[in-house]
Parts: C-alpha cells; structure tokens; sequence
C-alpha cells in the first residue's frame, strides 16, 4: 500500500513539473510575440510621426525679403519710375512743340492780315447793322491738327457784282450761345465774279470746339 502511494506522488509530482514547464514555455511565447509586437510597433512610428504637422520656430525668420526678390522689386521701381519720367518728358516735349507750332500759326496768319485789318476796323465802324456782304461769305472749319491746335476757319468771298471790291469781315467763335472771341479781316480788290480767301482764327479755348460765324460783311 505504501508503495503504491509512493508511486501515486511520484507520477503526481511528474505532472506538476509537465505543466509548470508548459506554462513556462507559454510565458516565453507570449513574451517573444510582446517583443515583435513592440518592433512592428517602433518599426511603424517614423511613418506616424511624419504624418504630424511641422510648426517652424518662429524665431527663426528675419521678417525681410530674400536678397533676390527684394533686388527684383527695386529694380521694378526703378523701371517704373524710369518710364513715368520719359513719359513726362515726352508729354512736355510735345506740349512744347504744339505750342510753338501754334505760335507759328498765329505769326503768319496775322502777318497776312495786318495790312487790311486797320482799313477793315474803320469800314466796319460805319456800316450798319450785319452790312451789304453777308451772302458773297462762307466759312469752312479747319481741322485742329491743320492749325496747331487753335480753333479756325477758311474765309470764302465770292465778289458777287459786276466790278471789282474789297471786304471788311468780321468773324466771331462761339461756345454754344456764348461768344467767346471775335476778329476782323479785309480782303483787298476782289474781281467781278472772282473768289478770295483768308483765314481767321483765335488763340481762346483751344480745349473747346468754337464754332465760327461771319457777324459782319461789307463790300465797299
């Protein structure tokens, strides 16, 4: 009887030491797949950290422009700057030239009128009303571009009667009902049937279109 539970703890004892090394061999498996879980896992964190937004120190930053844009801005301005002086020197030159073209203008057609202009104010003077020679006149604008940018017009006499006749005219440019400036011209020893030119104009308003009309015409 003794013997046999002798027996009985032995194979017991056996049986205990199978299970305590089971156990053991399954502490080690689970250690060893915590340990490959772990890698995978560290493995896996470069990926996980770069997904995470980047914030630069701001103390870093100078708070100007790269050397490159800055030099490409100033040069920018400097050509801007650069093209509104040559236009402004352009527009004066040209501003200058007009008016010296328009100078030119009024010198000649005032030389052309100055011999007959004196005798022309005196028959004027004495005539009645709007005169004898309306109808022997017409007036035809000139382009601005043709008179230097004033306002004129050509003067037309065709001497109407059977003898040969001077004219005293007198021509005046309107702004609408306005009369903005008024001058006087003769035309010397017009033939029977012949026709006359001459040019009037004046120096006002040269931004405005006047419109000319003949105020005064007299045959004498």
């Amino acid at each position: 009887m003794q013997r046999f539970l002798h027996a009985r703890e032995r194979a017991s004892g056996g049986s205990n030491r199978r299970a305590g090394l089971v156990a053991i061999a399954l502490a080690g498996s689970v250690l060893v797949a915590a340990g490959c879980s772990s890698s995978s896992s560290t493995s896996t964190s470069p990926s996980t950290a770069s997904s995470r937004p980047f914030s630069p120190d701001a103390s870093s930053f100078s708070g100007e422009l790269p050397s490159s844009v800055a030099s490409a801005k100033s040069s920018l301005l400097e050509s801007a700057s650069a093209a509104a002086s040559a236009a402004s020197a352009a527009a004066s030159r040209a501003e200058a030239s007009r008016s010296a073209a328009a100078a030119s203008f009024e010198a000649s057609v005032s030389a052309q009128l100055a011999a007959g202009r004196a005798e022309a104010q005196s028959v004027l003077s004495k005539t009645d009303g709007t005169g004898n020679a309306l109808s022997d006149i017409t007036l035809t604008g000139l382009p601005k571009a043709q008179t230097a940018g004033l306002n004129a017009a050509l003067v037309t006499v065709v001497n109407s009667t059977s003898s040969t006749a001077s004219y005293a005219i007198k021509v005046e440019f309107l702004d609408g009902d306005q009369v903005v400036d008024s001058t006087v011209l003769g035309i010397k020893d017009v033939a029977a049937g012949a026709k006359a030119t001459a040019t009037a104009f004046s120096p006002l308003d040269t931004d405005k279109a006047l419109v000319p009309r003949v105020a005064q015409a007299q045959r004498y």
